[in-house]
């Protein structure tokens, strides 16, 4: 294995209905379970929240960083990623992840060939690979 360039952990106490940290502090957050699986729908995040919001920012930078390597400005651009828990409790519950793209400024075919170079790039993308079912759709209209 690679040597790491970053590393980080988290913790979790009380599981979907506790509360997780990082080591450093910069994340503290309440975890409270949707009503959707059981839950009372309380004011904490939950996973899937959590790994949306890491999708996305991380996809973002690999967009950004696509654009670069093909010298396109890509300053006008919106990720948005959608986990969804799918599946029964009975057979087994799995993700998927829907990643959507609006990108202003840039031709259709030239937004669509970076985002599938960021879907090559970014570690998320790369993690989740054959293991869950991933979308990536160019949306519209252009961000503002």
């Amino acid at each position: 294995m690679s040597e790491a360039l970053y590393t980080t952990t988290s913790t979790a106490w009380g599981g979907r209905e506790g509360r997780a940290a990082t080591t450093d502090g910069r994340v503290d957050v309440s975890l409270s379970m949707p009503a959707g699986l059981g839950g009372d729908d309380g004011p904490g995040t939950n996973p899937e929240q959590l790994f949306a919001t890491g999708y996305a920012a991380c996809f973002h930078s690999a967009l950004k960083g696509a654009a670069r390597q093909q010298q396109v400005d890509l300053s006008d651009s919106v990720v948005s990623v959608t986990i969804s828990l799918v599946g029964s409790r009975e057979t087994g519950l799995d993700l998927a992840a829907r990643i959507e793209a609006q990108v202003g400024g840039v031709d259709g075919p030239t937004a669509q060939r970076l985002l599938e170079l960021a879907h090559e790039m970014c570690p998320y993308s790369r993690a989740t690979r054959g293991n869950i079912s991933q979308e990536v759709v160019l949306v519209g209209p252009e961000p503002d």
